[in-house]
């Protein structure tokens, strides 16, 4: 498998297979039945309690002037970012700062950008211009495997297995590029308690639960610092997504930051800690949780506010110290 294979792993491999069964019973919105939410000794908590507990976990620690965690320093910055789809401009001028700590998510509809941004991050979409900054230094011409191995690291949409390899297998190809840390094959193990005992099957068999968990566990054993989760929800029913998003606090437990994309915005409100909305390649809104109201996420996400701006038109007194911060 040459360098560029085990890269592409994030972003090739196998579409879902359907029809597949296993011992919980759960059903997905392909007919799969799922075993993602096996309860494990580390005993997982669910639905809201869980997403809550995520929201608290990404935002404890010393809060910055501007209610940020960390130090102050954004651990990602894009700037100005443009991105082009052949003559489609898929992205203009977009630019965010995600602090150590955080769970930031990327919200807005289909066609928005939100994947595209994602790829770009990850090294896999070049910039027509603009600057992507990780952990200080300028990321924006580096191959997709050498932005892995500094820990900025992706789960793609639609889990992009490789299909005919086992579980294992696919782990193995997520170790290529791993830094030193906490996460092993035998630690995802233990997040995934059902994991260990499917571990020979092909991941072409597995539920669409139980290959996003894969997928998710292939991004772990390279010890990101980054995290870039994008539609973890994508095709799945109601329950597994809430099972999938019940592990985010033991992820975010060991150190990680997290770049979310999720079209459920109700899902994204209840894990983030920085919401940031786009439409047709645009930013319409940007805050926290707390301050933007759902009648302000509603305006942004169909494009029905007139022009780009942070929650209730003016700037937040966050966005506007993220700002002075940014000025020399």
């Amino acid at each position: 498998m040459t360098a560029a294979d085990s890269a592409d792993g994030q972003a090739a491999g196998s579409r879902d297979s359907t029809g597949q069964r296993d011992s919980t019973g759960q059903q997905d919105s392909t007919g799969q039945r799922d075993s993602t939410g096996q309860q494990d000794s580390t005993g997982q908590q669910d639905s809201a309690g869980t997403q809550d507990s995520a929201r608290q976990q990404g935002s404890a620690g010393q809060l910055d002037s501007a209610g940020r965690p960390g130090n102050g320093t954004p651990l990602l910055e894009v700037n100005d970012l443009v991105v082009h789809h052949g003559q489609l401009r898929a992205l203009d001028a977009i630019s965010l700062r995600v602090y150590p700590g955080e769970v930031y998510a990327i919200i807005g509809a289909n066609g928005a950008g939100k994947s595209t941004l994602l790829r770009t991050i990850a090294g896999l979409h070049r910039p027509t211009s603009g600057v992507i900054r990780y952990d200080g230094a300028d990321v924006s011409r580096l191959r997709p495997e050498r932005r892995a191995t500094r820990g900025l690291v992706m789960v793609p949409e639609g889990r992009r297995l490789f299909g005919s390899l086992t579980v294992e297998e696919n782990l193995k190809v997520g170790a290529t590029y791993a830094r030193p840390g906490p996460w092993t094959i035998e630690a995802v193990y233990e997040l995934f308690g059902w994991m260990r005992d499917r571990r020979s099957q092909r991941a072409a068999q597995l539920s669409g639960g139980e290959q996003q968990a894969v997928a998710i566990g292939r991004a772990l054993v390279a010890n990101p610092r980054a995290l870039l989760l994008d539609e973890l929800s994508l095709g799945l029913a109601p329950v597994v997504v809430q099972r999938i998003y019940a592990m985010l606090p033991q992820i975010l437990a060991t150190g990680l930051t997290v770049l979310l994309v999720e079209q459920d915005v109700s899902q994204a409100l209840r894990v983030a800690s920085h919401v940031h909305c786009l439409l047709e390649g645009r930013t319409t809104l940007e805050g926290t949780p707390a301050e933007i109201s759902p009648a302000q996420v509603e305006a942004a996400y169909f494009g029905l506010a007139g022009e780009p701006a942070s929650p209730g038109g003016p700037p937040t007194q966050a966005s506007a110290q993220r700002t002075e911060r940014s000025e020399p």
